[in-house]
Parts: structure tokens; sequence; C-alpha cells
């Protein structure tokens, strides 16, 4: 008997063998290194483009919040804490697409285009009616605008605000605060934040109290001649901003479980630090 289909049977079932434990190799390496974009099970998040994490915006986008206008960069407080949210769910800067939206119509019912949407949101029961809202990346402080040439202009601590004329508007966080850290005896009082604007502006006072983003509005649109002069450190009370994810987003708890980690790791703090007061040079008032 001819020994040569013996041999081609055993050639034949060592190829099969070898391509076999091949591919059992190839499948375990998928299995054990999930792809961009998973959760802690390995599955895909489902996102609006495969592979891709969809972030919409406002247009155009302010400092410190956004620089230059160019939320691909990274730069400014959202725009780095919009990286390090997606670096945390697996996808890389060049794995996420950036869109523009209108402020209202991202808190507005139905559909949407984006994944997340980041723009200065506060959380708030009415808007959870519409949109699902990720855990809070940041809770607003209280600042301090002065008029330049102001005794205010060139305070350094809270002392040096009580020899101030300082306004605030009544019912808001910044009248408590306010109340908290100088007393009302010098304390002027208005009806809104609209009047005390107007009073700065007259030099009715020489400085006026209202949360971190509105002193940057403030100076940025309304007051030629003011400054961010401090902010508080205590953000008791403070509106609390997050992501904004389609109602009902299989994505919310895996963004709200990324900011979780980046809160407790100190990422935020740090990003905070960097662009909210260093970078702008806002620093935190004893």
């Amino acid at each position: 008997m001819s020994l040569a289909p013996a041999l081609r049977r055993v050639a034949l079932v060592s190829t099969i063998a070898a391509a076999a434990l091949s591919l059992a190799a190839c499948s375990g390496s998928a299995a054990s290194a999930p792809s961009a974009g998973a959760d802690a099970t390995g599955a895909a998040l489902q996102t609006v483009t495969a592979g891709k994490l969809t972030i919409a915006t406002g247009d155009p986008d302010y400092e410190p919040w956004f620089v230059d206008n160019d939320p691909s960069n990274g730069k400014g407080f959202e725009g780095a804490v919009a990286h390090a949210v997606a670096a945390e769910l697996g996808f890389s800067d060049k794995q996420i697409v950036w869109t523009r939206t209108g402020f209202d119509a991202a808190i507005a019912p139905g559909p949407k285009d984006w994944d997340l949407n980041i723009q200065q949101f506060s959380i708030s029961e009415d808007r959870k009616k519409a949109v699902d809202f990720s855990s809070s990346y940041y809770t607003t402080t209280q600042a301090v605008v002065a008029a330049k040439g102001t005794p205010a202009a060139s305070a350094t601590n809270v002392a040096d605000l009580k020899k101030a004329k300082v306004g605030v508007a009544t019912g808001t966080t910044s009248y408590t605060v306010a109340k908290a850290q100088l007393g009302t005896g010098d304390l002027s009082v208005f009806n809104s934040v609209d009047d005390v604007v107007q009073a700065l502006k007259g030099g009715q006072i020489d400085a006026m109290i209202t949360d971190l983003p509105g002193a940057f509005y403030v100076t940025a649109a309304q007051l030629e001649n003011a400054s961010v002069v401090g902010q508080f450190a205590d953000d008791k009370g403070g509106d609390q901003f997050a992501f904004v994810l389609p109602k009902n987003s299989s994505l919310t708890p895996a963004v709200t479980k990324a900011v979780d980690t980046l809160q407790k790791n100190g990422t935020i703090a740090e990003l905070q630090k960097k662009w909210l007061s260093e970078a702008v040079n806002v620093p935190v008032l004893k």
C-alpha cells in the first residue's frame, strides 16, 4: 500500500488544525481588547456614527470655556473636559466629531444628531423632561466684577472688598454669598442683575457680585472698563453644569461614570484651576 495518500491526509489535518488555532487566537485577542467607545463589558457604545463620538457645542464659543472658537483643540475649560470625557469613554481626539447647535435647540424635545452637548447647561428639573443630563462637571462660584480705578479693582482678599461699595441682586445665590462674606451693612441691593450692572456702569457702586460665567459675560459684552478681580471659594448653591444628552440616551450612564471618575481622580479640579482661575487671572479670594 502506498504511503502517499496517508501522508497527504496527515498534512491536511495539520493544516486545518493550525488554521483553527490561528482563528481562535485572533478571536481571543479581539475579545480581550475592546474597540474604541466600548463599555466595561467590551460592548460597543451606541453612538450616532459607529466608532466616533459626536459632541455638540455653541457657535461661537467663548473663552474661557473654549479657545479660538475651536473646540477640537482641547483648550478652554469645557473643551478640555469634553476631550477628557471622550478619552475616558475610549475615544481618541481623532475620533471626536464636533458639531454646532443653538442653546435652546439643544434642550428642546426631539431627536438629536449628536451624542452629547456641552455649552454651560445648568441642570434643572424642567429641562430633564426633554433631555438627559450627566452628573455635574462644574458648580459655579460667585465672582467680583470691579470698575477699573476703584478700590475693589485691586482687591486680593475678602477684607479688601469690605472697603468698597459692592452691589448685588436680591434673591440670588450671589446675594447669599455676599451677605455671608461681607455682611449687609454696606451692601447695595438691587432688584435684578441688570440693575446692578447699570449701577456699576453709572458709578453708584465700585463692584458687583455675580456668578463666574455671568462675570465673564458682563466684562466681555456689557462693561468696557471693568474686570473680574476674584472668585469666592465656596460654590454652595451654585448652578451645576453638565453634559446634555438626548432623552433616554444609552450613553447617559457611561458619560456620567466618566465625569464621576474624572472628578474623583482630580482631573476636573486641575482643569478648573488651569482654565477658570490661572488662565483668566481670576484668583480665589481668601
